[in-house]
């Protein structure tokens, strides 16, 4: 059961390997395109290397009082809650249900299904988002609950109540729409739950209390097996718990294998603790200055009928005999996040590049809301911004190239002299120095045509980090793309396919700095194919940005070939005056 447990805190295990962030993957790919950018310069060109069920809710009449034989005892409200250490009776009235029941919240951005068994929550629907499959968003997992508990159940680190409060079946009264309070008791323990939910926010107010021979027990509440959207690609490994640690005033976060060896504890004052995954987030955020302890856990969880196991991670938090706190249980989007606490928009990770990531983000949305209208137009708009902004460097690299062009005879004759000597020669050495001579004499920089590109890196990683956290952009639609944070759904992906046309159509317009036709073959065909290869499975967002800076580059190549083309006006020689 969810109870089992024995509170002891462990060290996150640094042993699993870890696969390769995509941020790294990218820069390793930029790092290689930068690479045989610079090497073909200087060097015959090398042969390259290969590179839920969901769980239905319905709603049960609310009539406890007709279905008990004596009333509860009054549950405190959440505006008033009784203080830790209130003394409590040793003997108090049996209070139970004869029956499982289930509870519905539901307001305009939630529906939220409770069983009174064990007060838990068997379904958290959130109405405004969609899965991959245009279902609302389920953020519990009904596969993993017989296995490890539903969402909000008991966990005992320390002593144990005298019965199981996750089997029992609690009497539930529902004061107001918003409201429910859950009671159980056998006459020696006593439970009570209590939740009120704001109906215009994702904010809402939990109270938990556990009493034992009149003596206050210490427990956790639970929410195990996995949260968020299961339905996108590799969901457990996106799954984290995060706390914030408000002394040290650092956000960390943990996947299931920081607890591959046993559950692993931490307590401490937390601004807000919970779990996560990439756009949403369920965290509670208790009052400042008070402690609490938060438990990572490893479960092995099916995560949709049919699937293998895969670790999941888990969460429990609490300490006391009475925890309650502020509960946000909802999408991480901006806006939403600063207007429930500042501190919880540290959840986005903007990634390295963040001082280009979230200036990006924000004026994609300003785009978006002033001019736009639309995600989509929006990074076309950003995009022909950042283009315009990097004109002066596309006319140092214009000047460049013309100037390595003129140099071709003289570096012809260079590679003619040295043209039998192998590449493991002293001699060859001699060669390049000649050829750095002939650049520094002319003032030409042999590694200028590969500033754009990495200049464009932080951009690009920048967009794909805005693509890949900012729920805003999840779903968001542009012409025949349904969701710009995703690849195409189409069987032949049009954006990555017209990118690899005007990548090609670009570099046929550049004027070629080298003579060697295989060079040309390969700086003409080899890159775009790389970057199509790259893209094919990136966001279209992301493809969508590239495509629109080629389209830009071309309309610029166009008109740096035709100033080029120009000829110099002619000098009019006046004879002097005798």
């Amino acid at each position: 059961m969810a109870d089992d447990t024995n509170g002891a805190s462990k060290k996150p295990s640094t042993g699993q390997k870890k696969e390769l962030s995509m941020e790294i993957r990218l820069l390793l790919a930029f790092g290689l395109m930068g690479i045989v950018l610079f090497v073909t310069q200087y060097l015959m060109p090398k042969q390259a290397a290969k590179p839920v069920v969901e769980q239905s809710a319905q709603t049960a009449q609310q009539a406890p009082a007709q279905k008990q034989a004596e009333p509860p005892a009054v549950a405190p409200k959440p505006a008033t809650p009784t203080k830790p250490g209130a003394q409590k009776p040793e003997a108090v009235a049996a209070v139970s249900s004869q029956k499982e029941e289930l509870h519905v919240i539901d307001t305009e951005n939630y529906r939220i299904t409770f069983s009174n068994q064990g007060a838990s929550i068997h379904s958290w629907i959130l109405k405004k988002y969609k899965d991959n499959q245009g279902k609302p968003v389920e953020l519990v997992s009904s596969t993993a609950a017989p296995k490890v508990g539903w969402p909000f159940s008991y966990i005992f680190p320390g002593q144990k109540p005298s019965t199981n409060l996750n089997g029992a079946l609690f009497a539930v009264k529902q004061p107001d729409p918003a409201t429910l309070e859950f009671e159980y008791s056998d006459g020696t323990t006593t439970a009570r739950k209590t939740f009120h939910f704001d109906p215009k926010t994702y904010k809402s107010l939990f109270r938990s209390e556990v009493t034992g021979g009149g003596k206050g027990i210490s427990h956790q509440l639970a929410w195990r097996g996995g949260f968020g959207d299961r339905s996108v690609h590799n969901a457990p490994d996106l799954q984290k718990s995060v706390h914030y640690d408000a002394a040290k005033a650092k956000l960390v976060e943990e996947g299931s294998g920081s607890a591959s060896k046993g559950p692993v504890t931490v307590s401490g004052s937390f601004h807000f603790a919970g779990i996560e995954d990439t756009f949403f987030a369920a965290v509670v955020l208790p009052e400042p200055g008070s402690t609490m302890e938060m438990t990572t856990w490893q479960d092995h969880i099916v995560p949709v009928a049919g699937a293998e196991e895969k670790p999941h991670v888990g969460i429990s938090l609490g300490g006391k005999d009475i925890n309650e706190a502020l509960l946000f249980v909802g999408p991480k989007d901006t806006s939403i996040l600063r207007s429930t606490d500042p501190k919880l928009e540290t959840m986005i990770d903007w990634g390295w590049f963040w001082f280009i990531a979230k200036p990006l983000f924000l004026a994609l949305h300003w785009a978006n809301d002033n001019l736009t209208n639309n995600w989509g137009w929006a990074i076309v708009f950003a995009t022909v911004i950042i283009n315009l902004l990097m004109l002066p460097m596309r006319f140092s690299q214009l000047r460049s190239s013309q100037k390595m062009a003129k140099l071709q005879p003289e570096l012809q004759a260079i590679q003619a002299r040295y043209k039998d000597i192998s590449m493991k020669d002293p001699r060859k050495q001699k060669q390049n120095e000649e050829t750095m001579a002939l650049y520094q004499k002319h003032g030409i920089n042999p590694v200028g045509g590969c500033v754009p590109l990495l200049l464009q890196m932080p951009f690009f990683i920048a967009f794909f980090k805005v693509l890949s956290v900012a729920i805003e952009l999840r779903g968001a639609q542009w012409l025949w793309v349904t969701d710009l944070s995703q690849p195409e759904t189409i069987p032949i992906r049009i954006l990555p396919v017209t990118m690899l046309i005007t990548q090609v159509g670009m570099q046929r317009m550049t004027p070629a700095v080298g003579a060697d036709p295989q060079q040309q073959k390969l700086m003409m065909y080899m890159m775009p194919i790389m970057m199509t290869f790259m893209f094919y499975g990136a966001s279209s967002g992301l493809v969508l940005y590239w495509l629109t800076g080629n389209v830009v580059g071309i309309a610029q190549q166009y008109f740096f070939n035709k100033a080029a083309a120009k000829p110099a006006p002619p000098q009019v020689i006046i004879p002097k005056k005798k």
